[in-house]
Order: structure tokens, then C-alpha cells, then sequence
């Protein structure tokens, strides 16, 4: 898979403790990467960093500390790096939005910083988020050439760390100059609304939905008309995967932003969302009362992916039924016999995308 580009490859991952970075490492395992991870210690309990119990060096601390970046990753020389370590919530960067300032763009610029002294480095995948675009609410996809954005912190941030990136990838690792002045490769992904097994981070859809489940109680939902463009977390995954071996195997053409979204049936309101997780798992119950007082959320977002289908060959393996019952199906059996699904869904995805002839199963 993925050319083989990760077998034996010393791979840092940034945020490996979290939702996305857990399921990441569990995939570059599986590929047979020598792992590295730095993050936070896991902010949640359960934590699906700790179920998966993962072979690797782990690192915990603060990518804010540029000092503890440099010792770290000058000590394990990484070869690619995969940066997912961000302050993730909208709603909680009203809260905290220095926090969410500093970490989110401060802590990427301390990456991409050191990453200059890195000699072995060749690729490196920043992830922003979707919501790095200026929103206006359009029907439209939002393609990477259009201008950054945000009305929260959280969503100004990720622009910011997005407009980080090109200013590093222009002055000191310009594709111009590859092979030549430098040898490492930057992109930046912007993924969807990601859900699946082993996510408990608070005012997020899912994990409020399967807590409220497993205490037979409803969960309470707002915002049920926003659309979201809704994906199972290993589908972005593949798309990084697959971007990271691209710029590791010397591909210019990659060393740019990229939309990574799910098919049209996955793009649809929370209300809907909703309604097909229960469909999956009968204990789940919510309720859509009136609540005032709320901070403003985007209503409308969606991506256009034609760019990563065109030039990457790569789009999303599940449909939306699949998508919704891999997540449902993992919390239920976790909370019902203690059980995390984690690399069997990983296995039967990777056997799906082989069965539908994903290029990067090869």
C-alpha cells in the first residue's frame, strides 16, 4: 500500500494522543513505520490512544514549546512528518482563544521551524481543517484556491496556520528549489467533519451522541439544520497518507493545499446525521429544544475534492450507511462489551478500498 513508501520509515506524528492522531499511528503501524509521536498527554477518559496501546516512542508536550520540538525531533531524525496537533474545538475557542491562537498557529510556525534543521526529513502533511475557508454560507464547494477565513478563533486560526504553511513552503522549501536548495516537500489537508470509534472530546456530535447512548439518556442537539460534510476518520486519513507519499517520492505537484471530502451522500444536516447513527444503534435518543445564547457556527460547509481525485486518484471508500455504522457499531460494542474495533474496522476498510480499487492499495 502506498507504494510501500512507509515501511521502515521513521515517521513523526504530531497529536497522536487525539482522536485523529490515534487512528493515524494505528495505520502507519500497520504499514510498518517506525513511530514517533509528541502531543498532550490524552485529555479524555476513556482515551482511544490508550485502548490501542500502540508500540511506539511517545512524547508528551507542547508544540508552543519550540525548545521541546527541537530536542525531539532532532533526536529521532524523522523522515516524514504528519502535523495534527491543534486545539480542535469551535466551541471551546471562544473559551480559550489565545490558547487556541498560539497553539494552532504558533505551534505550527515552532514546527515548521525546526523542521529547516532536520537534514533527513522529505515530507511533510500539515493539517488544518475545512473550516479554514472564509465562509459565505454557499451551496458551492469550497475549492483551495479560495480565500482563508474565519468568524471564530478556532476557524481563523486553522487559516492562519494555513497561510504559515505557504509562507514556509515559499521561502525556505519552495518546490522551485527542490532537489537543488532543499529537499523536503510541505502540503496542507483540509479535511470534513471527521466521526468514528475512540472520539470523547466534548461539544462534538458524535461523542456527545454515544456518552447520552450508553447513559440511556437523550442527547441534546443544536444546530440541526447545519450541513456538514460528514466522513469516517479513515478516509481522510488515506488522503494524508497518500499526499505524504507523494511528497516523499519527490512529486512537486503535491507540495500544496488539498480538500479531502466525503462522497455527496455524506454530505448532509445534523438533524439527518442524527437520525441515521440511530438507525444504527437502537439506544441512541436526542432531542432538538430551542437554545438561546449560542456562538455562531457555520450552517453551510461543504468541499470540493476534485482536485485530490483528479491528481491524487483518490476519493472516499465508504458510503454514507457505511460511514455511519462503522461509528455506531464501535461504540456500541465498546460501550455494551468493553470492546474497541479499532483494527478490525481499519482491516475491513483497507479490504474495502482494495475491493473498489483505491490506487493506493496497491
Amino acid at each position: 500500500m502506498f507504494d510501500s513508501v512507509y515501511q521502515g520509515r521513521r515517521v513523526l506524528v504530531t497529536g497522536h494522543t487525539g482522536f485523529k492522531g490515534s487512528w493515524l499511528c494505528a495505520f502507519l503501524h500497520t504499514l510498518g513505520a517506525e513511530l514517533c509521536g509528541i502531543s498532550l498527554a490524552p485529555e479524555t477518559s476513556p482515551s482511544h490512544w490508550e485502548l490501542l496501546d500502540i508500540p511506539m516512542r511517545s512524547e508528551i508536550g507542547d508544540i508552543r514549546d519550540r525548545e521541546f520540538l527541537r530536542q525531539i525531533m532532532g533526536d529521532f531524525q524523522p523522515e516524514i512528518i504528519f502535523h495534527l496537533a491543534a486545539q480542535p474545538i469551535v466551541r471551546y475557542s471562544y473559551e480559550v482563544p489565545v490558547e487556541t491562537f498560539e497553539t494552532n498557529l504558533m505551534g505550527t510556525v515552532n514546527l515548521l521551524d525546526v523542521c529547516r534543521y532536520i537534514p533527513t526529513l522529505r515530507s511533510v502533511v500539515v493539517v488544518t481543517s475545512d473550516k479554514c475557508y472564509e465562509n459565505r454560507e454557499q451551496s458551492a464547494g469550497y475549492t483551495e484556491s479560495d480565500p482563508m477565513g474565519g468568524y471564530d478563533p478556532y476557524s481563523a486560526s486553522k487559516g492562519c496556520a494555513e497561510l504559515a504553511a505557504s509562507s514556509y513552503r515559499r521561502s525556505f522549501f519552495n518546490p522551485d528549489g527542490y532537489g537543488l536548495t532543499h529537499q523536503v516537500l510541505i502540503a496542507t489537508a483540509r479535511a470534513g467533519n471527521v466521526i468514528g470509534g475512540g472520539d470523547w472530546a466534548k461539544d462534538r456530535l458524535v461523542p456527545d451522541i454515544m456518552r447520552a447512548a450508553a447513559a440511556k439518556t437523550p442527547a441534546i442537539i443544536r444546530n440541526p439544520f447545519a450541513t456538514r460534510p460528514w466522513q469516517h476518520v479513515l478516509e481522510p486519513l488515506s488522503g494524508y497518507l497518500q499526499l505524504g507519499a507523494k511528497l516523499f517520492q519527490g512529486d512537486v505537484s503535491a507540495a500544496s493545499p488539498w480538500n479531502f471530502g466525503p462522497r455527496n451522500d455524506g454530505v448532509t444536516d445534523v438533524k439527518t446525521a442524527c437520525i441515521r447513527l440511530q438507525n444504527c444503534w437502537e439506544d441512541i435518543a436526542f432531542e432538538f429544544p430551542e437554545l438561546p445564547g449560542q456562538v455562531h457556527e457555520a450552517q453551510k460547509l461543504t468541499l470540493d475534492c476534485t482536485k485530490a481525485e483528479k491528481y491524487l486518484y483518490w476519493h472516499s471508500v465508504l458510503t454514507a450507511d457505511e460511514m455511519f455504522s462503522f461509528t455506531a457499531r464501535w461504540y456500541r460494542k465498546f460501550y455494551l462489551a468493553g470492546q474497541c474495533l479499532t483494527l478490525e474496522q481499519l482491516t475491513a476498510y483497507i479490504e474495502l478500498a482494495k475491493e473498489r480499487r483505491l490506487p493506493w492499495t496497491d
